[in-house]
């Protein structure tokens, strides 16, 4: 019965979910206080300044921590950590397992005897042994063993603004790295992969440039040539694909003829790796081509749906540049967040561990405080991207219910977020919270899973996997449910939950229309993302091809084709959100007017040929009886 309420696009503006909006200010309120809290209980200055294992600050005169010794030392002059082994690291706990102390000065070049130890500390006055042990000391005292960093000492350089020294050579990265990767059984495997990227990072970055450039000029062909870019899409695919996987077979074929050359492992490495990607390649292809000779029919409709998206995108130019300005704000959001989270790491009380060292831990309901830090980087997160998508809704709202285009607003976009500032952050803070409480108990259950691999039995294991896989299907719809709230919000000005039940009434009685048009239509932008990938990846194979004896593809390649997809994400989504705003604006148009005096179409000529299409292909495809036919008969 909601359905029969009156729509009345952009007449009325009131504000909407207040108490939401005021919930939500708090939450920030509350993120706040973590962040002063830390500050002021000194975790600031732990952090950026460092602190040696006896609680000491560096770079200032400290206070006394009682029961330790070495504590409440004037270390003005000291102004640097540096770590006597700092590549034992622990990965369970988080930490390097080493004595740090506070030193005025890194190591700049490798130290591979005490008595080398010695002269630099007589020579630049940084003693790298503990506080206990004079220079002198440091060939005789037998303690030296223990109290001394171990060596060689590699070469150090102060890390900017956090005053630590650090390993310059990556060579400790990478045994940091080995202990990450679990699956690398031989150790020499990823000092090569580690190797291959450092020697391709040029060719990395000019790749990854490559496809910001390549999503760009296709957002500018979407723009301009939208009627044949479904086609153009179709056939560049195909020969994309084909080529791609021709040249992988010939690369594999010209390398294994030359198999009796091969001497080195690097370029053994890469022709098992060509294999792989050939294999890939070819069954990508042929899936590729099975769900396109599926999804031909729908073709001629998506043409016509993306002609429209593409007028929207000439009217208003300033959507292709909202994932920079939401990417932008989730950076210093994330920045922020990862602060306070280090902030975190060193607030509190000094205690004594069971070495004799100090640690900073918080009692009794502050040690909670990382979890309310961590709702909020979801929350606030979810809450960035919410606005992006009523920023978007807003702004086709406001030019598919524009009779008059002349009419539009100078810039649309602004347009847009002065009416979420000030009447609709309530519903995008509710919105985004909904998700919130979707996605925090699946990270939980995906933790767990992942704490108990290989302890638990196979129907537990089963059971978390379906907990987890029907969370993800509920986080999908209630995002794609949340997105269409947001245009019936920016349509009548309505709260969050009529917003949804409207939208979830229109989207069922166009069911089929969603499946049939929609669906196509993201399909069709997912081949415009393979595209670019396959054309990133494509130029990264013939680029590293000239490098293949000395340096090995698998990781570069990764690297490259991740970002590709990312970018390619980015700036399609955008379109994918057009579309979908467009089409629940042309359905409550379809249901709510008919042309008729009084009840005129707001769409243009175009939609107008779209809907005309429509009716003739519907008609044909129901001349059966077929249940598509009779549901999309109102068309």
């Amino acid at each position: 019965k909601s359905s029969k309420r009156e729509w009345k696009p952009l007449e009325d503006h009131s504000c909407t979910d207040v108490p939401w909006l005021l919930l939500f200010i708090l939450f920030c309120v509350g993120m706040g206080f973590i962040c002063g809290f830390s500050i002021a209980t000194g975790a600031a200055a732990r952090l950026l300044s460092g602190y040696d294992s006896y609680g000491n600050i560096c770079g200032q005169k400290n206070v006394k921590v009682e029961g330790i010794v070495n504590s409440g030392l004037d270390l003005t002059h000291k102004k640097y950590v540096f770590f006597l082994d700092p590549c034992n690291i622990d990965l369970v706990h988080q930490k390097i397992k080493s004595i740090a102390l506070c030193v005025s000065a890194c190591p700049r070049k490798e130290l591979k005897t005490l008595a080398d130890i010695q002269k630099f500390a007589e020579t630049n006055g940084s003693t790298l042994c503990s506080y206990e042990l004079q220079p002198s000391e440091y060939t005789t005292d037998p303690r030296a063993a223990k109290l001394c960093p171990k060596y060689p000492v590699p070469e150090s350089a102060p890390i900017p603004f956090f005053h630590r020294c650090a390993p310059v050579n990556i060579s400790c990265y990478a045994k940091f790295a080995e202990a990450l990767i679990t699956f690398v059984s031989d150790s020499s495997v990823l000092h090569r992969l580690i190797s291959g990227v450092m020697t391709s990072k040029e060719i990395i970055m000019g790749l990854c440039l490559l496809s910001l450039v390549l999503s760009m000029i296709l957002m500018v062909i979407i723009r301009y040539i939208s009627r044949v870019l479904v086609w153009i899409l179709t056939i560049l695919v195909i020969l994309g694909s084909l080529g791609g996987t021709g040249v992988l077979w010939w690369l594999y074929a010209k390398q294994r003829m030359s198999a009796g050359a091969l001497e080195t492992q690097i370029a053994k490495d890469n022709l098992q790796a060509l294999l792989i990607y050939a294999i890939a390649a070819t069954v990508f292809t042929v899936i590729l081509f099975l769900i396109m000779l599926i999804m031909r029919k729908r073709v001629a409709l998506t043409i016509a749906l993306f002609h429209v998206a593409g007028k929207v995108f000439i009217h208003l130019p300033l959507l292709v540049f909202q994932p920079f300005w939401t990417f932008f704000v989730l950076i210093l959001f994330w920045t922020y967040w990862i602060t306070v989270l280090l902030f975190l790491g060193t607030t509190g009380s000094p205690v004594p561990n069971e070495e004799g060292f100090v640690e900073f831990r918080m009692a009794g309901p502050l040690k909670y405080m990382w979890w309310y830090h961590v709702v909020g980087l979801i929350w606030i997160s979810e809450f960035i991207l919410a606005c992006q998508q009523m920023t978007v809704a807003g702004a086709v709202v406001t030019y598919y219910f524009t009779r008059e285009k002349r009419n539009l607003p100078f810039t649309p976009i602004l347009a847009s977020v002065n009416r979420l500032v000030c009447y609709h952050l309530g519903t995008v803070a509710k919105g985004s919270f909904i998700i919130t409480l979707v996605k925090i108990p699946r990270m939980i259950l995906m933790y767990i899973h992942t704490q108990l691999k290989g302890k638990e039995n196979a129907c537990a294991r089963c059971m978390l996997k379906a907990c987890i896989c029907c969370l993800w299907c509920l986080e999908k719809c209630l995002t794609y449910l949340n997105q269409n709230a947001y245009t019936a919000t920016a349509i009548n000005s309505t709260n969050f939950c009529t917003s949804a039940k409207d939208a979830f009434v229109i989207l069922v009685e166009n069911a089929l229309r969603v499946a049939a048009i929609n669906t196509v239509g993201d399909f069709m932008l997912f081949l415009g993302k393979v595209l670019i990938v396959c054309s990133t990846g494509l130029a990264g194979i013939m680029l590293l091809n000239y490098q293949r004896d000395y340096t090995i593809w698998v990781l570069p390649l990764i690297i490259v084709c991740l970002f590709a997809f990312l970018v390619a994400h980015c700036f399609l989504s955008i379109y994918e959100m057009v579309v979908d705003v467009l089409f629940l604006c042309f359905a409550i148009d379809t249901k709510y007017n008919d042309g008729s005096p009084g009840r005129e179409f707001y769409m243009d000529k175009v939609l107008m040929e779209f809907v005309e299409n429509s009716k003739k292909s519907m008609k044909e495809a129901g001349r059966g009886g077929g249940a598509e036919g009779r549901e999309l008969k109102p068309m």
